[in-house]
């Protein structure tokens, strides 16, 4: 599980590895829990009501999926191909590296409930309980286990830069084989 803190909004990030029952209707999927309600694959609950209230369909450029639908926008060299513009695609695409960044600069460490790693993160709590119930039915406890506990990451989202973290920083970029550079600055 990853957790972005955006102040007053945030986005837990969970998935399973495991064999696993369904979630809400979900055996594979997004499941977004907001203010106003839930959203689940191309529904959305508002809270406190059981029926779903439909999502209007997206106009979707040529590719079908997300990778495809960048080729073919590439092919055609018509930006209005795109499903998304690009810099939400780069955000997005972000949030997944500095996940995985962080991960990869944790350290591995005994289960321990009483570290109140998450404070009054209650949401937090609620996703961890998902999981160790997911856990549980692949006979397995967080007792028994050490987990990976990631470094906290602090972003400034103007610049694109870590704060105060030289080593996450390095994992920004890496050294570019010849010919396929990218360069500093692209204009």
């Amino acid at each position: 599980m990853a957790v972005f803190d955006f102040g007053p909004t945030q986005l837990i990030f969970e998935v399973r590895g495991l064999p696993s029952t369904e979630f809400q209707g979900q055996k594979v999927g997004n499941v977004f829990h907001c203010e106003g309600g839930t959203i689940i694959g191309k529904q959305f609950f508002p809270k406190g009501k059981q029926e779903p209230v439909a999502i209007p369909a997206i106009q979707r450029g040529p590719g079908g999926s997300h990778f495809s639908n960048f080729v073919a926008a590439v092919r055609s060299r018509q930006q209005s191909d795109l499903n998304a513009d690009i810099l939400e695609g780069h955000r997005s695409s972000a949030l997944c590296h500095l996940a995985n960044m962080s991960y990869r600069l944790g350290e591995s460490l005994p289960f321990n409930p009483q570290t109140k790693a998450f404070g009054d993160n209650r949401e937090a709590y609620e996703t961890l309980s998902r999981m160790e119930e997911h856990l549980g039915a692949n006979q397995l406890t967080l007792a028994d286990l050490k987990c990976r506990v990631g470094r906290k990451l602090t972003v400034d989202a103007a610049s694109e830069t870590l704060l105060a973290d030289d080593e996450a920083s390095r994992m920004l970029t890496r050294e570019y084989r010849a010919p396929f550079v990218v360069p500093d600055k692209v204009s």
